[in-house]
Order: structure tokens, then sequence, then C-alpha cells
């Protein structure tokens, strides 16, 4: 369990690593054989695999920025709540809600799951 003032710390690096959108520090807080997923889709498992998934999902939007509403914590598991800003190519912009479950295992994240219905950013007018 990590301490309130940590805790803010540790998260705020985490996404400032997804806004910047470097999927390389991203990883770097998930163990060796971490998994990842994303919404509905599958879940990446390792590092490598990670990052692929997370720079390919990078690769279809402009930018991202997070507002942390609420978070809280166990033992073993932080809980994420907020809104994401995402910015398309074309240079519009939408905000949608998000909530992430992070698992923790010797201070490393080993599940980390993101629940957001992001459809609304694919969807065309």
């Amino acid at each position: 369990m990590k301490h309130a003032d940590e805790l803010g710390r540790w998260l705020e690096e985490i996404f400032a690593s997804i806004d910047a959108g470097d999927a390389d520090a991203f990883v770097n807080f998930l163990s060796p054989d971490g998994t990842f997923r994303f919404g509905s889709g599958p879940a990446a498992r390792g590092q490598q695999a990670v990052r692929e998934a997370v720079a390919g999902f990078f690769a279809t939007i402009d930018g991202c920025r997070h507002v942390l509403h609420r978070t809280w914590q166990d033992d073993d598991t932080v809980v994420c709540e907020g809104e994401v800003t995402y910015r398309r190519h074309d240079g519009s912009e939408i905000t949608l809600p998000f909530c992430n479950v992070l698992a923790l295992a010797d201070g490393m994240i080993e599940r980390y799951s993101v629940y957001a219905d992001v459809a609304p950013l694919y969807a065309t007018a």
C-alpha cells in the first residue's frame, strides 16, 4: 500500500507517460509479465506486447490528457476514476469517462485494466 502522497505522485507519473504518448515509459510501471487490457479488447501480456499495443493505440490519436477525479486503494489494488480528452488527427477533441484498475505486486503493476468506451472516439459524424 502506498502513502497517499506517494500514490498521487506515482499516478501522476503513469498518466504523464500516457499523455506524452510514451509507450516505453508506460511499460516501465508494469511487471515484466504484466497484463494490460483496454476496454473490451484482448489483454496484452508482457512488456513488449503491452508496448506494441499501447503504441498502436497512440498512433490512432494525435494526443490525450487525463484528469483524475478520484483514486482509492486497498492492499494490492489502485482504482482511478476520471476523464480523458482525446485529440483526433483532424484536430477535433472528445472527452470521455474512464475507470482504471491496477493490481499491484512488489510495487509494480501486474494487471492494468482500463474500463472505458472509446467507440465515440472513432465514430464519424
